[in-house]
């Protein structure tokens, strides 16, 4: 059996579309799936990136790239009234229903649906309340020891190499995205593939570096 680690924010489209449809990709494997939240924006500060929805262009067409990506794959997502928000106080919420911090699929799945099921806004203090009712956290997601235990995600999923959510680490390897699924089902079956070809593509070396902006 195979054990994957799914660093999430749910914050990320991509995050909920690779969460609904990890199942069916999987379908066959023999595999444990551990979920841990992570605050994405750490990890752009981290590896000094923007976020898909900090670039005009690039915001647009994330937004109807998954819109059609849902309706292809027959997942249900609208997206919120405001994006992107501040998703710490979900986070928080997840990380605080396990005691080492690592929630399971259903409070995942409840927290995914929080945000892009219904088009509302996912920080609406009073849905975040029936949220916490729903989910019953074992701890206070506001308490020192959760905020701690979600930094810690994030500190961890940065020492092995994450820069983006959804990410799924399998032994030493990372596959990043939604798009990663087919390529996380092959690693699981074992192809051979996998290796001599994944140590050969980190091989390529740097041609020019910028430095700045410029043309």
């Amino acid at each position: 059996m195979k054990h994957i680690t799914f660093y999430l924010d749910f914050i990320s489209p991509y995050a909920h579309l690779a969460f609904e449809k990890l199942p069916l990709a999987l379908m066959g494997h023999s595999y444990s799936v551990r979920y841990k939240p992570v605050l994405f924006a750490a990890l752009l500060k981290h590896h000094a990136q923007l976020g898909p929805a900090e670039i005009a262009g690039k915001r647009d067409w994330t937004y109807r790239q998954v819109l059609w990506l849902a309706k292809r794959e027959g997942v249900t997502l609208q997206l919120p009234a405001t994006h992107p928000f501040n998703p710490l106080a979900l986070l928080r919420l997840a990380t605080a229903c396990d005691a080492q911090g690592e929630p399971n699929r259903y409070v995942c799945e409840a927290v995914f649906r929080h945000v892009w099921h219904g088009g509302a806004e996912a920080g609406d203090a009073a849905r975040l309340q029936e949220l916490k009712r729903q989910l019953s956290p074992q701890r206070a997601p506001d308490s020192d020891e959760v905020k701690a235990q979600l930094k810690a995600n994030t500190e961890e999923a940065m020492a092995r190499g994450v820069f983006g959510v959804p990410t799924f680490a399998v032994d030493d390897k990372l596959f990043w995205g939604f798009d990663a699924l087919p390529m996380l089902a092959s690693c699981l079956s074992g192809d051979p593939w996998f290796d001599a070809a994944w140590d050969e593509a980190a091989r390529v070396a740097f041609g020019v570096t910028r430095s700045g902006p410029g043309v």
